[in-house]
């Protein structure tokens, strides 16, 4: 029976791929925080399939060793992402160092393949068209900056260790709750667009998004290569939320507002706020929904592992309606 272990397998991705690997037959085990009542009810379910939890971050060296005796296959997904009022070394402790921390546990007790979940933020903004597979790694945030120098350490793990990174696209899917003022914003007819609405993303539902990683983890021409995993097609803005609509039976909203001055705007309270350590109610992470632009033909991961993204966004925006629904969020 193979032995996985998934670091930040609290989360959206790492509980559902535990789940996935868990129904696989593997014997899975995960290492992660409880930061938030999400996180809780997904250790709950996890618990509940007989999945071992470890309670601890990446950055404590005793902690991962509890987690990774005997493990086959290592999923590293834990990051510092969206935390807000921590300071910029705190990404660079988790992105950075509990990397590290991670790559040599794992070393040290002879993990079969280690399988780095990176983020496609390590391209940036992409401010002179569509971000690509082969556009400059140019990120524009504490989070990607951090996520990029991870990279690199990984990268000096190569002749140690059979290691595949993963650039994770935006995920959405039943178990995601980033998404959920979104949809609810739609169903509740209070969202309006701002700016174009053309603006790019690659956007990968949560199983074919599983699919790419367990891929990682299982090819054997996996090892010492970077792999980006997207969805089927890039959609727009307007697409998007056209879709999103559709899946919760409303119309799709018409209002729309010019793009600069909110940003303008966000500049200002960012300026203005953060400072005395407020965070400001609209700031630029939040207004880049609507102006980075990303379009991935996942070329390295199809030619060297088959992957082979199926899921569009009609059939995933209903699916993630429904359990919305049924978890009582919308």
């Amino acid at each position: 029976m193979t032995k996985v272990l998934i670091t930040g397998g609290t989360g959206f991705i790492g509980s559902r791929l535990a789940l996935s690997c868990h129904a696989a037959g593997e014997q899975v085990c995960i290492l992660g925080k409880l930061n938030t009542p999400a996180e809780s009810q997904n250790v709950e379910e996890l618990r509940r399939s007989g999945i071992a939890f470890v309670d601890g971050s990446v950055t404590d060296p005793s902690a991962v060793g509890q987690a990774c005796g005997g493990i086959d296959v290592l999923y590293h997904l834990a990051a510092a992402q969206h935390e807000a009022n921590v300071p910029d070394s705190y990404y660079y402790d988790v992105n950075v160092e509990g990397t590290r921390t991670v790559l040599e546990t794992a070393l040290k007790h002879g993990v079969a393949r280690f399988v780095h979940g990176s983020t496609i933020g390590v391209y940036g903004v992409g401010r002179d068209g569509p971000v690509g597979d082969d556009s400059p790694l140019e990120p524009d945030n504490i989070y990607g900056i951090t996520k990029l120098e991870g990279e690199k350490v990984v990268r000096t793990y190569c002749d140690k260790l059979p290691v595949a990174i993963a650039r994770i696209a935006e995920t959405y899917g039943p178990g995601d709750r980033r998404l959920v003022k979104l949809f609810k914003g739609i169903a509740r007819r209070r969202f309006f667009m701002i700016g174009s609405g053309r603006n790019l993303h690659a956007l990968v539902y949560i199983d074919d998004l599983i699919d790419g990683l367990r891929l990682a983890a299982a090819h054997s021409e996996a090892p010492g290569k970077t792999f980006v995993l997207a969805g089927p097609a890039a959609v727009t803005t307007d697409e998007m939320i056209s879709g999103i609509s559709a899946a919760l039976g409303v119309a799709r909203p018409k209002l729309r507002v010019p793009l600069w001055p909110l940003m303008a705007a966000a500049v200002v309270l960012e300026g203005t706020l953060k400072p005395f350590g407020v965070q400001p109610p609209l700031h630029r992470r939040r207004m880049n929904f609507f102006v980075k632009s990303f379009q991935f033909t996942c070329g390295e991961a199809r030619s060297n592992l088959g992957y082979e993204p199926k899921v569009a966004l009609p059939e995933g925006a209903a699916a993630t309606a429904d359990w919305y629904r049924r978890m009582q969020l919308i």
